[in-house]
């Protein structure tokens, strides 16, 4: 991992992650998470201050090693049990059917498996646990679509491995077949990285 990745980006992604309008989005995704929860892509730690009392404790992974110095400050202040840990999606060193929730928050985009992540989302995921996701990805709209595809190369380099033009809903569907999603464009957002899948999976019951 360079010096870009390591020291410079976790900075630039905190500062261009802290918006009002993202925080309202975290919010309301994560007011109804609940149990044992583990979070992929955990970043700067911007989701801590959104998850609730219902929350029993938090596993947090994030393969960037330079993200943990901005992160320790908001695990320090949370109210619930953190594990923070250096893992990568594609991987996770947990057992089958450890969790009642994951949550994964603009994180799909940059991990460079991710058929496999979201297959090891599966596994970890308790009978009738939910999957908690909002992500950017590819926009219907054709002319929008052209141009994410054209910049995801210079996007992949500037962003440390994000992709533009991922279509999120099919990726995370031909996983889970019980989805609740939600397409829209941000409104602070331009287009081209502002078009937002917010959902809820659901892996079945026994």
């Amino acid at each position: 991992m360079g010096i870009y990745s390591r020291l410079i980006f976790p900075r630039l992604l905190d500062l261009s992650m802290s918006g009002q309008e993202l925080s309202r989005y975290r919010q309301s995704l994560l007011a109804p998470v609940r149990g044992e929860v583990l979070e992929i892509g955990f970043g700067t730690g911007l989701n801590m201050p959104y998850y609730g009392d219902g929350v029993r404790s938090l596993t947090a992974i994030d393969p960037n090693v330079g993200m943990a110095k901005l992160a320790t400050p908001r695990v320090q202040a949370a109210t619930v049990k953190v594990d923070l840990q250096t893992a990568n999606a594609e991987a996770l060193p947990m057992a089958d059917e450890r969790f009642d929730a994951v949550v994964c928050t603009w994180t799909l985009c940059s991990i460079p498996n991710i058929e496999q992540a979201l297959a090891e989302v599966w596994r970890v995921l308790k009978p009738g646990g939910k999957f908690f996701f909002i992500e950017h990805g590819l926009s219907p709209d054709r002319g929008v679509g052209t141009w994410q595809q054209r910049m995801t190369p210079l996007q992949r380099r500037i962003a440390d491995g994000c992709h533009l033009d991922r279509p999120m809903a099919n990726l995370i569907q031909a996983v889970f077949a019980q989805v609740e999603l939600q397409e829209f464009y941000a409104t602070d957002l331009p287009k081209l990285i502002g078009y937002f899948y917010q959902g809820v999976a659901t892996k079945p019951p026994l």
